[in-house]
């Protein structure tokens, strides 16, 4: 299975996700201990600090995750790196499902909340894409294909996570029937 199979699964399972949101979001119950915990904070229901918090533990995620990868390059057990992607995904999609839930007030200031935390990754897409753009050879005849070729699939990966990231925490929240 090659690189474009596994980006175009990997798109796929991030949408479908997307578009049962709401079935989702009502699986983490209603007596989740870490939604009851944020929900009770009064810090978080102010949109500017649960989006700095959103920010924040993605920041926390993503860097963890470079850093299991990075580790994982001195392993010599092939395709190690795929399970810690898999599981980082889930991770950030069961946080951005809890802050959904956990986060009361207007819509208005939901997308505000939504915005702030997902700009994180938005930030890293325009950065890989500066880093694309000005792109050159550190020597003479150093063919620098494969360094674009990681900084696009950062640009993709980095674009589905803000888009993710915004529709599941920046728009309206899913209740629970009782």
């Amino acid at each position: 299975m090659g690189l474009t199979s596994l980006l175009l699964i990997g798109l796929l399972g991030v949408f479908l996700v997307l578009l049962f949101k709401r079935p989702l979001i009502t699986m983490l119950g209603e007596n989740n201990s870490l939604i009851n915990l944020l929900e009770n904070r009064k810090w978080f229901q102010k949109h500017w600090l649960s989006g700095l918090f959103l920010f924040a533990m993605n920041a926390v995620l993503f860097f963890l995750t470079g850093m299991l990868l990075y580790m994982t390059s001195y392993f010599l057990i092939p395709y190690i790196h795929l399970p810690i992607m898999i599981a980082a995904v889930l991770v950030s999609l069961l946080l951005w499902m809890v802050i959904n839930h956990a986060w009361q007030g207007n819509n208005r200031d939901r997308l505000k909340m939504g915005m702030l935390g997902s700009s994180f990754y938005a930030g890293l897409s325009l950065l890989f894409i500066y880093w694309l753009i000005t792109l050159e050879p550190s020597y003479p005849g150093e063919d620098t294909f494969m360094r674009a070729i990681g900084f696009m699939l950062g640009t993709i990966v980095t674009t589905v996570a803000f888009i993710s990231c915004l529709v599941m925490t920046g728009f309206s929240k899913t209740k629970i029937s009782k």
